[in-house]
């Protein structure tokens, strides 16, 4: 699970960068929402990909709370995009599906070595 998620992230960042590239070409909130967007959906990946280069396993933890942190906000910015009509609802639906199962793993993953530290 833990060496698929790095390629997960990644390609969920990429479809995020194509999202925010279309609304950054709208001006006003659609532009404002991107940036948030932009921000808190390519950071999940680079945290697991600092998570991967760890130097503890107190700090692999870490690394993936703040991912996990991130992909929740992102989940946000994707529903507030969505109910706002910012972005129709359907062009929506899989990168909120996808978002959830990288939630789902990276909450996962937390638990399982936060077990093991125990």
């Amino acid at each position: 699970m833990k060496s698929d998620i790095p390629d997960r992230t990644f390609q969920f960042a990429l479809r995020i960068v194509k999202l925010c590239l279309v609304m950054d070409q709208k001006p006003g909130v659609a532009r404002t929402l991107a940036n948030q967007l932009l921000r808190s959906g390519t950071s999940i990946g680079a945290n697991v990909e600092e998570g991967q280069a760890s130097q503890s396993e107190a700090d692999f933890v870490s690394k993936y709370s703040i991912a996990c942190k991130e992909a929740r906000e992102t989940h946000y910015w994707l529903r507030l995009l969505a109910a706002c009509e910012v972005v129709p609802a359907p062009r929506l639906t899989e990168l909120e599906a996808e978002c959830n199962e990288l939630i789902a793993i990276l909450t996962a993953i937390i638990k399982k070595m936060r077990a093991r530290q125990s």
